[in-house]
């Protein structure tokens, strides 16, 4: 007993002094990352800062964003990128602008062309803060689903050309575009894509542009970030609820260990940062996670086929021994045709309340069998008034001999058995048997 209570005693010491050594390491780890990321943002060492750039390249990823599309950026798991719409509004755009810069984030924004034509140093502010800038449209209609493509292009040339307009150098503007209220459509869409403009949609939103407090927008993102584990946040930098809510949303990015990532387009000199198709999904399929989508069924060959190869000898078992024994016309149409026509469809088809169609079933060969007899009383009929119009024979006239009647094989009324005598068939007693 004593020896193995030092043992165990011995045991747990050794898992402290472990959990104590790797829970050490751990913090010396986290610590030190925070320490690279506060470096990048001096005078406030507890910034929760940009972990990383990414790169990507319009051309090979053009929808992402899981609330409307199949993929989004290829994130790790706790990343999260900002995104703003509808700016800027100096009332509001500069205090976004301001809390981003005391904690050396990098977001991006989609830029209105009106605001940016009312308003072009907002737009040189945020290039100048390093923010990644894209734009939503000239006047954000909410009918870019339906309109006609042409208003369609003229809405998303005047945000560009407002918005490039408004820089200093347009080089800076990024082909990153949102469409207004997410109202999308393959129409639109082409349209940006053939022009290598990145479509962007959103994992999840705050609902700041509805009419909520600045509680409710922090509460919605964290819960859905949440819930999602990392992804796309849809934010608007013109909302008063948006600029109460940003301190305590990144407040709580930051207890809860998530990382934030800017985003930025690939360029001649900056190539797309190496990833994965698999990383462009929000939650990559795993071989203990079933898929509800079956592969699409091969389209075969002989699907499409019009004509079929004919049969040859060979396919019936015609040895060459036993080949001059076939009619010479068959040998002679042997190797003519080498494709026959597909049967037609009518060829199969039986007319609806045939006979053939009433035997095909147990139930209905009762019918069938009533429908053939129905068929053949007219003719009975006919056979029994015929009888009775002709002649009598002569066998059956007084007086004839008795060899005559043996030759004719018939016995004489007089002579002949009662159980010999024929007895009609009737046609009721044949309605019986059927039934």
């Amino acid at each position: 007993m004593i020896g193995s209570s030092v043992v165990a005693r011995t045991r747990s010491w050794i898992v402290l002094c472990l959990g104590g050594f790797l829970g050490g390491l751990l913090g010396v780890l986290t610590i030190g990352a925070q320490a690279a990321i506060a470096a990048e943002c001096p005078g406030h060492p507890d910034a929760l800062g940009t972990s990383r750039t990414l790169v990507v390249d319009p051309h090979e990823h053009p929808r992402i964003g899981t609330m409307q599309y199949r993929e989004t950026l290829p994130l790790k798991d706790h990343e999260v990128v900002l995104t703003f719409d509808d700016g800027p509004l100096p009332k509001y755009s500069n205090q976004v602008l301001q809390i981003l810069a005391d904690e050396c984030i990098k977001a991006t924004f989609f830029i209105i062309g009106e605001q940016a034509k009312a308003n072009p140093e907002g737009v040189r502010k945020l290039v100048a803060a390093g923010h990644t800038v894209g734009t939503h449209s000239m006047n954000h209609p909410l009918t870019m689903d339906r309109m006609p493509l042409d208003k369609a292009e003229a809405q998303i040339n005047g945000g560009i050309e407002w918005t490039s307009a408004a820089m200093t150098d347009p080089s800076k503007l990024a082909p990153f575009f949102r469409i207004p209220g997410l109202m999308r459509a393959d129409g639109v869409e082409n349209v940006l894509i053939s022009r290598g403009i990145q479509v962007w949609s959103a994992d999840f939103p705050a609902d700041d542009w509805r009419h909520v407090s600045s509680d409710r927008v922090y509460q919605l993102a964290i819960q859905r970030l949440e819930a999602k584990g990392k992804g796309i946040l849809l934010l608007h930098d013109i909302q008063a609820r948006t600029v109460a809510a940003l301190p305590k949303i990144i407040r709580d990015l930051k207890a809860r260990g998530y990382r934030i990532v800017h985003v930025v387009p690939a360029t001649p000199e900056q190539p797309a940062t190496p990833t994965t198709p698999v990383e462009w999904l929000l939650h990559p399929p795993t071989e203990t996670t079933p898929i509800a989508r079956w592969p699409a069924v091969p389209n075969f060959v002989f699907a499409q086929t019009k004509m079929l190869p004919a049969p040859s000898l060979a396919d019936l078992n015609a040895q060459a021994a036993h080949q001059p024994l076939l009619p010479h016309k068959t040998m002679a149409l042997a190797n003519v045709a080498a494709t026959l026509p597909v049967p037609g469809r009518d060829l199969f088809a039986i007319p609806e309340g045939s006979v053939e169609v009433l035997l095909s079933t147990t139930l209905s060969r009762r019918a069938a069998t009533r429908l053939a007899m129905a068929a053949e009383t007219p003719r009975a009929a006919k056979s029994k008034a015929g009888k009775a119009r002709a002649p009598r024979t002569a066998h059956a006239v007084h007086g004839t001999p008795k060899h005559a009647a043996e030759a004719e094989g018939t016995t004489p009324k007089s002579t002949a058995p009662k159980s010999a005598a024929p007895r009609p068939t009737r046609v009721a007693s044949l309605k019986k048997r059927a039934q």
